[in-house]
């Protein structure tokens, strides 16, 4: 059986792998029976359990005595047509499956039957389906936002041999949606079947993450949706904040549920008056708090503001209730705290060196930073440094640095004057034969030419004119700085 029915699972829960369907899932069932062999006078079970998408689950009769394990695809009878599921669980724990769902006379209850094992082709036909559900609820939607209609289409199943789809919705009214199934039948060419769920059976077929980080109840092992009252909230001291008191479905949290039974027995303990009163020497205290699990009470001094809080035990609580009934207004014993004292300093409790570490590393990479930089500064030293000057003869030219200085003030002056020569040729007037045009566009109106006679580097891309031009240049240059030296530096 199902973790959710009370059996199949180990003393420690789905969490300690004692069920072998791999989670606590309604729609997985554990049969313990499986390597046990039945009497040889007894014949097997025919029933066998049969689930589909979501959470429908069906029994069909073996009729064909059809060799068939758990977790396999099977064809079987529906309604002028076939469909394909999956087999849950099959032999005697049938029976406890068929009284749960409220079957008693199996005997002669008319069950469906099994047609044959799902062949390649039926499982491919399969999958098809389900990646023909997707683009299917969104058409829909789409249909029934144009007619207007007040519904949610939340699911959709096709069945197995394609010929009839049936779709889910949740809506707060009712919906006459007799123009929607035309649309939805013209638009598929199937059978159209609507069927309304409410807003939890939505939430059990779609599946989520609560706000505890588990899957959802309703979609694991919840089959039984019982109303959910907002006492529940209060008998175990919780917020009434609907935003953490509501499920995926928008409804109150099923799970609401679960402790109550405990609240309630542990609140017969405590006594019934909620705004409590106790009478002592020193002063009257006032009910603030209660700690149902703990069975503990707080009271606070009502002519102290700010007080410090007195805490109780139910039973010194009506110890002391007793006292007030009888007039006498007892000594509080007050214990003294004793002062904590906290050691400030750095303990090595999850195995961390120290705090600084990170701030040595960086500066252990600023280190290696500035040593690469003085690495790359002496780099473009050395080759900003002047080269020597060697002679034919094989000596050194030297030349002092005032004379390099002068020889370098002297390039910069030719370098300056040839930038304000190209500057003076770029804003020269136009050439004869060019008019200036008075139009508003600025464009100037050429003449016609005659053809000039072929110049020197005709023929040659531009980029190599401007390269040869750039090499002529530095090779001037070179010249100067070597105090007309050709020859090349050492």
């Amino acid at each position: 059986m199902g973790c959710g029915s009370g059996g199949g699972c180990s003393t420690g829960g789905c969490s300690s792998g004692g069920c072998s369907t791999g989670g606590c899932n309604k729609l997985n069932t554990f049969d313990w029976l499986v390597d046990m062999d039945l009497p040889a006078y007894m014949k097997p079970f025919d029933i066998i359990e049969v689930r589909f998408k979501g959470t429908r689950k069906e029994f069909y009769q073996n009729v064909n005595n059809i060799d068939i394990t758990n977790n396999e695809f099977v064809v079987v009878e529906s309604e002028s047509g076939f469909d394909i599921g999956k087999v849950a669980l099959k032999g005697e724990l049938v029976k406890l499956q068929l009284k749960k769902a409220g079957i008693i006379d199996y005997d002669t209850h008319p069950f469906p039957k099994i047609l044959r094992k799902a062949s390649a082709n039926d499982e491919a036909r399969y999958k098809e389906n389900l990646e023909l559900e997707i683009p299917t609820m969104y058409k829909a939607r789409s249909i029934a936002m144009e007619l207007g209609l007040q519904m949610k289409l939340s699911d959709v199943e096709y069945r197995g041999d394609r010929r009839k789809a049936t779709f889910f919705y949740t809506a707060e009214d009712r919906v006459d949606f007799r123009e929607l199934i035309k649309r939805l039948a013209d638009s598929f060419k199937v059978r159209i079947e609507m069927r309304q769920i409410g807003y939890r059976q939505e939430a059990g077929r779609l599946g989520a993450i609560g706000s505890c980080g588990r899957d959802l109840c309703c979609s694991t092992w919840l089959t039984d949706f019982k109303l959910v009252h907002t006492n529940a909230a209060r008998y175990q001291n919780l917020s009434l904040n609907p935003l953490k008191l509501s499920g995926q479905c928008g409804k109150l949290k099923c799970c609401l549920n679960f402790e109550l039974d405990s609240y309630l027995e542990a609140w017969k303990e405590f006594p019934d008056n909620d705004n409590l009163v106790l009478e002592f020497a020193s002063g009257p205290y006032r009910q603030v708090k209660t700690d149902i699990l703990k069975r503990m009470m707080w009271f606070a001094p009502m002519q102290e503001f700010g007080g410090e809080w007195l805490s109780l035990k139910v039973n010194e609580a009506k110890a002391y209730m007793e006292q007030n009934k009888e007039g006498i207004k007892p000594e509080l014993i007050v214990q003294k705290k004793e002062a904590i004292k906290i050691d400030l300093d750095f303990q090595n409790d999850m195995g961390v060196d120290s705090l600084t570490r990170l701030d040595e590393r960086k500066s252990s990479s600023k280190r290696n930073k500035a040593r690469g930089r003085d690495t790359r500064n002496r780099n473009t030293n050395d080759r900003n440094r002047e080269p020597r000057n060697i002679t034919s003869e094989g000596v050194e030219n030297t030349t002092s640095p005032r004379e390099s200085k002068d020889v370098r003030e002297q390039n910069d002056n030719r370098n300056r004057e040839n930038r304000n020569r190209s500057n003076n040729n770029r804003n020269r007037q136009p050439r004869e034969g060019i008019q200036p045009n008075n139009n508003r566009d600025g464009a100037e109106v050429r003449t016609p030419q005659p053809p000039r006679e072929p110049r020197e580097g005709d023929g040659q891309p531009r980029n190599n004119q401007n390269r040869n031009r750039n090499n002529r240049n530095n090779n001037r240059n070179r010249n100067n700085n070597n105090g007309g030296n050709n020859n090349p530096p050492a």
